[in-house]
């Protein structure tokens, strides 16, 4: 066992974790030179790693949840990493500063390389309604209740009425705007930066007061009665923040409610974990809460936040089921490699949330605050 070896048995067992070892979370090596390309390109590598078949582990997500539970990133990070390393995480600190890595021409590559990948991918991993963020399982038992609870619970926290206008800031496939408008009798705008996904949206929202539109969201200029963002902000950058409240602002009527539900932060960060934002979602960042309160400064009063983070692993979980079940059928579109790195997606952020180091909010607010308070319903 080479030197580094050893270190890296150190750091892991500090998690409980046995390279080569025989419980479900432990990572089987198939390639030594895993360790160099770890202490080099870190998470990154970690992950690329995966997907070139140089280690497997049975439960990713039980691993993951052991890394970050041990705070092992940390402790890789007094090892002595090598001046490659610095450098390229000085690189990255110095891009987030000084680049919009959102602005509207970098906003489409997130569409383009993540949401356009195929529409049979995502029906065949999400559930029946194609709902692309978190479920909320307070009493349901699988992934379908869950969606269609996230959907009422939503609609409730808005106390959507007959007749209202709606704006959906990052549509998806049409889900919310398709719920609201039949049980809650609205119409909808669904606004989304997603060819594939606007093209199904329409399809499945034909015959309801539904427009779905092939736009972004700085190119907003009407009033509606509510706002809806499910999922996208996480897609808009801390730089464009404050201008993100800004449009909803001038969009919502003085009486509306604004309802925004994001993945998000424990700490204050400028830029994504480097696989996920390689691979997954192109210049995506996390917001925490001091962002978001700093931002809505001025702006909106926030009226009520519920954290149900625990919900997205039970989630991530269950489209990972769907996924490996249904691969198949879909593995005529993609390669072996693709299904490596689609698992480790999956399996890894359903770790991350499961160890609490990421969360999923929803925020509600409004433009000068609700007469005699909000009213929560959960």
């Amino acid at each position: 066992m080479t030197s580094l070896e050893r270190i890296f048995n150190n750091v892991a067992t500090a998690a409980d974790i046995t390279i080569n070892g025989t419980n479900p979370w432990d990572i089987q090596v198939h390639n030594k030179g895993l360790y160099s390309r770890l202490l080099h390109t870190g998470s990154l590598g970690f992950g690329e790693a995966y997907m070139d078949n140089w280690w497997d582990c049975s439960r990713i997500d039980e691993m993951m949840f052991h890394i970050i539970r041990a705070k092992l990133p940390e402790k890789l990070k007094t090892m002595g990493w090598n001046a490659t390393k610095l450098f390229l995480n000085k690189l990255n600190f110095i891009e987030a500063i000084f680049i919009n890595r959102q602005n509207k021409k970098r906003a489409k590559l997130v569409g383009e390389k993540h949401y356009d990948i195929g529409n049979k991918l995502y029906a065949a991993m999400l559930d029946k309604r194609m709902v692309y963020t978190c479920g909320y399982w307070k009493k349901a038992t699988n992934l379908d209740d869950s969606q269609e609870a996230k959907l009422k619970l939503v609609c409730e926290k808005l106390n959507l009425q007959p007749g209202q206008k709606i704006l959906d800031i990052g549509c998806g496939w049409g889900s919310f705007a398709k719920y609201a408008a039949e049980y809650y009798g609205v119409s909808v705008v669904g606004i989304t930066i997603s060819k594939e996904q606007a093209e199904l949206a329409k399809k499945n929202c034909k015959d309801l007061p539904i427009e779905i539109r092939l736009e972004d969201y700085r190119q907003l200029n009407e009033k509606f009665d509510h706002i809806v963002s499910l999922g996208m902000f996480e897609h808009v950058g801390y730089k464009n923040y404050a201008l993100y409240f800004k449009v909803a602002q001038c969009c919502l009527k003085n009486d509306g409610l604004f309802l925004m539900h994001t993945i998000g932060s424990n700490i204050s960060i400028n830029k994504g974990e480097p696989w996920i934002d390689k691979y997954i979602f192109q210049n995506g960042h996390l917001p925490s809460l001091k962002q978001i309160a700093k931002a809505c400064e001025d702006v909106f009063v926030i009226e009520d936040m519920h954290n149900f983070g625990a919900d997205y692993d039970k989630t991530l979980m269950a489209w990972h089921k769907n996924f490996v079940r249904n691969w198949p059928e879909l593995k005529a579109n993609y390669d072996e490699r693709f299904y490596r790195m689609w698992t480790y997606y999956l399996l890894s952020c359903a770790g991350t949330f499961r160890a609490r180091d990421i969360q999923l909010w929803q925020l509600v607010l409004s433009k000068q605050g609700v007469d005699g308070g909000y009213q929560r319903v959960s």
